[in-house]
């Protein structure tokens, strides 16, 4: 798989209809200066819309539309960007989903069933809905176009002049540090970062293999997939640097201080990888990037400090 290839397409495709979201730098939140990437102004508030938006414009959608399954994000994402392209769309979540993304997606005017337990259960309903309507399934994380277009997010960075050489990126089921990994492919350290609740890159390579992990904690409506995603798996056996996990504490701790430095309001997974930094799950004398919002990139302490960066 040509990777770099796919995010390049995705990303011509899909430029006319998502954002590129602007960078900021933060001399506060650690003790080297932060790029932040502003993802959450992202259309629906997160960067799951260049997944959808580049699975709905480079496959035939068929007339029963599609469907999705999702903690939040990317059911919002999939539902708006079928609404922006005249699709019909049929939604999945799972009750922890929350009031605030039900509603998000309710908006879409797009069809949603609210279904009890968590992702895993929505996932179950969906692939039914799919094999008895025909609908297209576009998958939260662990498909080509999906993986293909949250990987244009970190193009779109290096563009903006991303300069750290280490990237810190939250997983939940693996789009978006795949889609990091298939577009830096080595190029930068890659560290992922993971609640300690909700380990499913951790355990997958330890394993050796994708398996199935219980998740819970503060940030399991968006990195609560109970199994990564077998296209991240390979990606990550092959070029990813380190992996580190985080607290629930330590996850609410780093919201608060965005909050209360820049007045940016982030959900618990846009701020698991600033975690990794002020717990000191990554210390200083090793870390050299870090994403915001999901993902970060932190300049290298050993030389003049170059800014560090996170979405």
């Amino acid at each position: 798989m040509d990777w770099k290839a796919e995010i390049a397409a995705a990303a011509e495709r899909s430029t006319a209809y998502v954002q590129r979201t602007p960078v900021m730098r933060s001399a506060v939140l650690w003790e080297h200066p932060v790029d932040l990437k502003l993802e959450h102004l992202q259309h629906t508030g997160s960067f799951k819309a260049r997944g959808a938006f580049n699975t709905l414009l480079s496959l035939p959608v068929p007339g029963a539309g599609v469907v999705a399954a999702s903690g939040g994000n990317h059911g919002a994402a999939v539902a708006y960007a079928a609404t922006r392209l005249g699709y019909r769309a049929q939604i999945f979540v799972p009750e922890i989903a929350g009031t605030a993304k039900i509603a998000l997606i309710e908006r879409t005017g797009a069809a949603l069933t609210v279904v009890p337990g968590e992702y895993a259960n929505a996932l179950e309903q969906a692939r039914a809905y799919e094999a008895e309507t025909g609908a297209m399934q576009v998958h939260a994380y662990d498909a080509v176009p999906t993986l293909a277009g949250q990987g244009t997010l970190m193009r779109e960075w290096e563009q903006q002049g991303l300069a750290a050489d280490t990237v810190l990126i939250a997983v939940g089921g693996g789009g978006l540090i795949g889609g990091a990994l298939g577009w830096l492919q080595g190029a930068r350290r890659v560290v992922a970062v993971e609640p300690q609740q909700a380990r499913t890159l951790d355990a997958a390579l330890q394993a050796g293999a994708p398996v199935d992990v219980e998740v819970s904690g503060v940030a399991a409506n968006a990195l609560g997939a109970r199994r990564i995603g077998s296209l991240c798996f390979g990606l990550a056996q092959r070029h990813l640097a380190r992996r580190v996990t985080v607290t629930d504490a330590a996850i609410v701790e780093a919201q608060r201080a965005l909050w209360q430095a820049h007045r940016l309001l982030v959900e618990p997974a846009g701020a698991t990888a600033l975690a990794a930094l002020r717990s000191g799950a990554i210390a200083p004398s090793r870390a050299s990037a870090w994403p915001c919002c999901s993902a970060a990139a932190i300049s290298p302490p050993t030389r003049s400090p170059e800014p560090a960066a996170f979405f």
